[in-house]
This record gives C-alpha cells, sequence and structure tokens, in this order.
C-alpha cells in the first residue's frame, strides 16, 4: 500500500492539474490550448518513489511540489480567463531559484518584432568573444541605439556584421534556442515565449557561452532603454528590484493593420530572479497592446509568488 500512496502523492505534486504540468529541475510546465502548446510528461515514473520521512504524511520536497502545482493551477485559471475576447498572447516565466519554468501557450509562435534585437546582440557578443576580442567603439554605438533606443537602422548593420540569417540561426542554437526561425527581414523572425526565456536566462547564467563581460553588458543596455520603452516587464517588477526589458512592436498590414506587441525581461533582487517573456498578436492599438502584456506578466507574479 505504501508504494501506491507515494505513487499518488508523487502524481499530485508534479501537478498534473487542470491541464497543467509543472516539474521541477529539466520539465516543464506548460498550459493553454491551440497548437502544440500542451506539456509533455516523459519520463515521470522512471524512478521507484521514495518513501515518505514520516509514516503520517508527505515528504516536505512533496509539500513544496503540490504547493507549486496550486499555484500553476490558479494562473492557468486567471489567464485563460483574462484570454477570453482578448487578442492571442503566450506567456513563460523561468525561474533560476528553483530551475522551473511555466509557460502557458509555451510552443505558439510568433513573430518577434525587436525583440529579436536582444538575439542580435547575443550573437554580437558572441562573435566578438569567439575573435578573442572586444566590441568596437563603432559597434557599441550600434548596439546602444539598437537596444537602448530600439533603432531599426542600427539593427541592420549589426544584423549584417552577425552574418544575417546563417549567423543568427547558428548563435541561437549555441544558445539553446530550438523554437525559433530566422527570417531575412530580421523583425520577422518567429520564435516562442520558450525560446525567449532560454535566451534571457543565457544573458545571466554562470555556464552560459557568453562570458561575465558579455552578460554584465548586455545587463546594461536592458536595464537603461529609453523612458518611452520603459514598459513591459518592468510592471510587474516591485519597488527596488532591477529589472531589465527589451519590447518589440509593429503594425502588421497583413492582419488587417493590427499590432504586434511583445515584451521581453528579468526581473531580479536578492530573492528573485526570473526572466519573463510575453508575446502576443492582433492588437486593435499600440497602447491596448501594451496594456495586455503587463497585466499577463502581472499575473504570473500574483499566483507564482515569486
Amino acid at each position: 500500500m505504501r508504494r501506491t500512496r507515494n505513487l499518488i502523492v508523487t502524481a499530485a505534486a508534479l501537478g498534473i492539474l487542470g491541464g497543467s504540468v509543472l516539474v521541477a529541475k529539466g520539465l516543464l510546465a506548460d498550459s493553454g490550448t491551440g497548437g502544440s502548446g500542451g506539456g509533455a510528461l516523459a519520463g515521470v515514473f522512471q524512478e521507484e518513489p521514495k518513501a515518505s520521512a514520516t509514516p503520517t504524511g508527505p515528504t516536505p520536497e512533496e509539500l513544496a511540489a503540490i504547493e507549486r502545482a496550486k499555484r500553476v493551477k490558479a494562473l492557468d485559471a486567471a489567464l485563460k480567463k483574462y484570454a477570453t475576447g482578448k487578442p492571442e498572447f503566450s506567456v513563460a516565466v523561468f525561474d533560476r531559484k528553483t530551475g522551473e519554468t511555466y509557460a502557458y501557450r509555451g510552443d505558439e509562435k510568433y513573430e518577434t518584432a525587436s525583440v529579436v534585437k536582444v538575439q542580435v546582440l547575443a550573437c554580437l557578443l558572441l562573435t566578438a568573444q569567439d575573435d578573442d576580442r572586444k566590441l568596437t567603439s563603432s559597434e557599441k554605438a550600434l548596439a546602444d541605439k539598437m537596444i537602448r533606443y530600439s533603432d531599426n537602422d542600427a539593427t541592420t548593420s549589426l544584423y549584417g556584421k552577425v552574418g544575417k540569417i546563417g549567423g543568427l540561426t547558428a548563435c541561437n542554437k549555441r544558445l539553446g534556442l530550438t523554437q525559433t526561425k530566422v527570417s531575412g527581414s530580421w523583425g520577422l523572425t518567429r520564435t516562442t515565449v520558450k525560446d525567449q526565456v532560454v535566451l534571457l536566462s543565457q544573458l545571466v547564467d554562470e555556464k552560459s557561452e557568453l562570458s561575465e563581460a558579455s552578460r554584465e553588458y548586455a545587463h546594461k543596455l536592458m536595464s537603461t532603454v529609453a523612458s518611452d520603452q520603459d514598459w513591459g516587464v518592468p510592471a510587474a517588477a516591485q519597488e527596488g528590484e532591477d529589472a531589465t526589458v527589451k519590447n518589440g512592436w509593429l503594425q502588421r498590414s497583413t492582419e488587417s493593420n493590427l499590432w504586434i506587441i511583445n515584451t521581453v525581461g528579468q526581473i531580479t533582487d536578492d530573492d528573485t530572479d526570473v526572466s519573463i517573456a510575453v508575446l502576443s498578436h492582433t492588437n486593435s492599438t499600440m497602447p491596448a497592446g501594451q496594456s495586455l502584456v503587463e497585466k499577463v506578466a502581472k499575473l504570473t507574479r500574483t499566483h507564482l509568488k515569486y
């Protein structure tokens, strides 16, 4: 009977609730409908479940997993309710302190608009590292314009410098992006929120292919964007926390002149270390899209309690 009970507790602890899966350290929590957004539950019962520390209840680890599953279920419900009648959106949150990723419609692909500029910056830094050199003054000036002011001409110049489709695709592969397809028109690159939080995590991970100096430089640019572009992810930050961001916005003639509105960034302090990506399209106006992505980011904080 003990083995049966532990299997049941373990299944509950993994958060098989309301169509959501939350698995720590390597498996992925993913929710929502559409496309291939459902999470996989591969190999969950490959190991014999371990006995509880006491015969009267689950271990502290099992209790923590159950609590996380409750938070995921609550966030699923909140996002699904908010999504009713709203433009399509996806969101992912990677928590470095727990190693867990939450994703809602995580495999849905969206055009990046200007959030692709983070990929271009990362590739520029990798290219310089490969050549065992620092960025030139010209490259720094272009990178500053690209990230802090979202300058398109600067981006086009650096996109060519890193090798356009082939170069950026190769860099993405090194950084662990598997669901991103680079476009010759860089702003039409297609990606997922899952890939975006992978990229963001590479900007802070000590094991990243990006050096410490490169990571610090990326942080410097993304934490000092122009005031008119300081929206999106930072809306979920609390007073005293550090927030980085790169936003993307594009009115698409192919979608009845509706708006792509995207935001990616990080929130950190002594107790918090998360990467967040919200991608959306078919927004009626830019301000409406900004409100949507900020609301979604805030909902993740409310329910995941990071």
